[in-house]
C-alpha cells in the first residue's frame, strides 16, 4: 500500500508538520532507490535544509547528472510555512512518482521538503486571518523574525545561506516556489507568478512567454484548475486592472533571474478550501514536470546559450518601471464587489458577493522598461577586508582571483554622492535607495590577496546587481558598506582658521570656488561653520576614502598579475 502522508491521514484538514515530513521522506528515500535525502549546511533553527532528489536512473551526483544532458527542476516549499500546499502536495507527487515508477528520465526533481524550519514550528490557526484552513499551520517569520522571501540577496539567515549552497550546487533550469495569495476574492484556484519577463534573459524570456506559460496554463485548464497571473490590484478590486509583479532579486525568483533559471511563484487562493488548493498545487507540479521532460531539449540550450549572452553582455539594467502607457486585456472571472455597513464600525465596507459571479475582460499591464543601467567594467577589485562580499560571491559560484603583489592601479571609483534611507527597519535593515554617484578615476594602492572580480562570466547578473551601488538590491543598499559613510577624522575648528587662511592664500582656485559658492548660495554664504568644512573638504586634510564606495571599477588597459 502506498506510503499515506497525514495530510491524508487527517482527511485532508491538516498540513504536515517538519518532523513528520522529514520521517516521511526518509521513508520514502529508504523504500524507493530512486530517491535519496540529502542535507546542506544549517538554518537559524539549528537543523540542516534537506533537499529529496528524484532521479530515474539513481544517480545523484549533480556533476554526473549536468553532464548527462538532464535539467532540473526544484521546488521550494514552506518559505512561508503558513501557505503550506506545497508542503503536503510535494509529499503526494513524490510518492506516486516513485510508487508508479513515473520519474521523468531527463529531468532531475529536487524538493525542499520545508525551507522555512523555524517558522513551521512556530504553529498555529490564527496567524493568517484571512486563510480558509489547513486546521494549524506555521509562521511567517524565522527564529529571527525574518522574512526568508526577502532574504536572498542581504543574507542574514543561516537558511539563506544554505539554500543558495543547494541552488548552486544543483544549478536548476527551472524552479518553482509554492505560495498562497492574500489579496482580492475571485474564482480562481491558482494563479501564478512567473519571473518578470522583461528582467530575464531574452533568449529564456521568448521561451517563457511563448511557450512555457501559455502551455502551464493549458494543462491547468485541462486538469479542471483554469488560471489567470497574480491578482496585483491596482485599486482595491480587480475590476480597474492588474499589473505584473517586479521580482526583485531580494525574492527566491528575482533571485534565480540572475542565475539565468526561469522562476515561477505560484499563488492558491487563500478563501478556497485547503484540499482544493492542495490539489491544484499537485497538479501544476506534475504539469511543471511534464512540460519540462518535453522541452527538457530546448530547456537546456537555451540556458547555455543565456549563460553565454550574460558573459559577453556590455550593458546590464538595474532597476525596472512599469510602463503605464502598454496595456493588454485579459478574461477574468471575479464576484461582484460591493460596499455594506461595517457591523464594527458602522462605516462602509467592501465586500465581494459570491452570489454574483462574472466573467469579463479586465486591462493588464506588464511591460517594465529598464530604468537604470550601467555599462559592466572589465572586473571589480575588492579589497580582502570585505570578507562578507567576497563569502557571498564564492557561494553563488562567482569565479574570483586574487592579487598577487602589493601595487596601485588606475581604477575608477565611485563617490556617492547622494541616497536615501527609510526612516523605519525594514527586515532588519535601513534600507538605502535613490543613490546617486560621482565616478572618478583614480590610482589606488591595493594588496596581493586582494580581490579580482572579472565581468566575462554566466554570474554577471549577480556581480552586477549586487555590486553596483545604484542597484534596488545592492549590497551598498542592504547596508553592508555604511561604515564608509562615517568620516574619522575632522578638525578643531579653532585651530584649523588659521590653516585654512593659509590654504586659501596659496590656492587661489580654491578662494574663486568659495566666493562663487557664497555668491549662489545665500545660506551658506552666512554660516561660518559651513564655509570652514567646505575649504576642509576641499584640501589634502579631508579624508579621500569618506562615501568611497570601496568596490573600484577596472576599465582595462593592463594586464593585473592574478592568480
Amino acid at each position: 500500500m502506498a506510503q499515506k502522508t497525514p495530510y491524508e491521514l487527517s482527511g485532508k484538514k491538516e498540513t504536515t508538520t517538519y518532523d513528520e515530513a522529514i520521517s516521511y521522506y526518509e521513508k520514502l528515500a529508504k523504500n524507493h532507490p530512486q530517491a535519496k535525502l540529502l542535507t546542506y549546511g544549517t538554518t537559524d533553527f539549528g537543523k540542516p535544509l534537506h533537499v529529496l532528489v528524484l532521479s530515474s536512473d539513481k544517480v545523484f551526483d549533480p556533476i554526473a547528472i549536468k553532464k548527462s544532458n538532464k535539467r532540473v527542476l526544484l521546488i521550494n516549499n514552506g518559505i512561508h510555512p503558513g501557505e503550506p500546499e506545497g508542503i503536503d502536495a510535494s509529499m503526494m507527487l513524490a510518492r506516486d512518482l516513485l510508487s508508479a515508477n513515473q520519474l521523468p528520465k531527463d529531468v532531475v526533481i529536487c524538493i525542499i521538503p520545508i525551507y522555512n524550519i523555524d517558522g513551521s514550528f512556530n504553529r498555529s490557526s490564527t496567524s493568517r486571518a484571512n486563510q480558509n484552513g489547513p486546521l494549524a499551520y506555521g509562521f511567517r517569520g524565522n527564529s529571527k523574525n525574518l522574512d526568508l522571501n526577502r532574504d536572498f540577496i542581504k543574507t542574514d539567515s543561516k537558511n539563506s545561506a544554505a539554500f543558495q549552497l543547494i541552488f548552486n550546487t544543483w544549478q536548476p533550469e527551472i524552479f518553482v516556489d509554492t505560495h498562497t495569495s492574500n489579496g482580492a476574492d475571485y474564482q480562481y484556484v491558482m494563479t501564478l507568478i512567473p519571473t518578470q519577463k522583461d528582467k530575464l534573459n531574452p533568449i529564456l524570456s521568448g521561451y517563457l512567454t511563448q511557450t512555457l506559460v501559455p502551455d502551464l496554463y493549458k494543462g491547468m485548464a485541462e486538469k479542471g484548475y483554469p488560471m489567470i497571473p497574480y491578482v496585483n490590484s491596482i485599486e482595491e478590486t480587480p475590476d480597474a486592472g492588474i499589473t505584473g509583479f517586479i521580482d526583485l532579486p531580494r525574492y527566491s525568483t528575482g533571485y534565480t533571474t540572475l542565475h539565468n533559471s526561469i522562476g515561477f511563484m505560484p499563488e492558491t487562493h487563500m478563501l478556497k478550501a485547503y484540499d482544493l488548493r492542495v490539489d491544484a498545487t499537485y497538479k501544476l507540479l506534475q504539469t511543471y514536470i511534464d512540460l519540462v521532460q518535453r522541452d527538457a531539449k530546448i530547456i537546456g540550450d537555451n540556458r547555455h546559450k543565456a549563460d553565454e549572452f550574460v558573459a559577453n553582455q556590455k550593458e546590464f539594467g538595474l532597476e525596472w518601471k512599469l510602463n503605464r502607457s502598454e496595456v493588454d486585456s485579459l478574461t477574468f472571472k471575479g464576484f461582484e464587489a460591493g460596499e455594506k455597513p461595517s457591523k464594527v464600525s458602522g462605516q462602509n465596507r467592501l465586500f465581494y458577493d459570491r452570489n454574483k459571479p462574472y466573467t469579463r475582460s479586465i486591462k493588464a499591464w506588464n511591460k517594465f522598461d529598464v530604468s537604470i543601467s550601467v555599462q559592466k567594467p572589465v572586473a571589480y577589485i575588492i579589497p580582502k577586508a570585505w570578507d562578507r562580499v567576497i563569502a557571498l560571491l564564492k557561494l553563488n559560484g562567482v569565479a574570483l582571483k586574487q592579487l598577487k603583489t602589493d601595487g596601485k592601479i588606475k581604477v575608477e571609483s565611485y563617490y556617492i554622492s547622494d541616497f536615501k534611507t527609510g526612516t523605519r527597519p525594514y527586515e532588519g535593515h535601513y534600507l538605502h535607495s535613490a543613490v546617486k554617484l560621482k565616478a572618478v578615476e583614480q590610482n589606488l594602492q591595493y594588496y596581493a590577496g586582494d580581490y579580482v572580480v572579472y565581468a566575462n562570466q554566466p554570474a554577471n547578473r549577480y556581480i552586477i546587481e549586487t555590486l553596483e551601488p545604484q542597484a534596488t538590491d545592492s549590497f551598498f543598499n542592504w547596508n553592508f558598506f555604511d561604515s564608509i559613510l562615517d568620516m574619522k577624522e575632522h578638525f578643531s575648528a579653532y585651530v584649523f582658521e588659521d590653516t585654512a587662511t593659509e590654504l586659501l592664500k596659496r590656492n587661489p582656485s580654491l578662494k574663486i570656488k568659495l566666493e562663487e559658492k557664497k555668491a549662489t548660495d545665500p545660506d551658506f554664504a552666512k554660516n561660518g561653520a559651513a564655509q570652514l568644512d567646505f575649504v576642509y573638504k576641499n584640501s589634502d586634510y579631508y579624508e579621500q576614502t569618506h562615501n568611497r564606495y570601496p568596490i573600484a571599477r577596472f576599465l582595462g588597459g593592463v594586464k593585473l598579475n592574478v592568480q
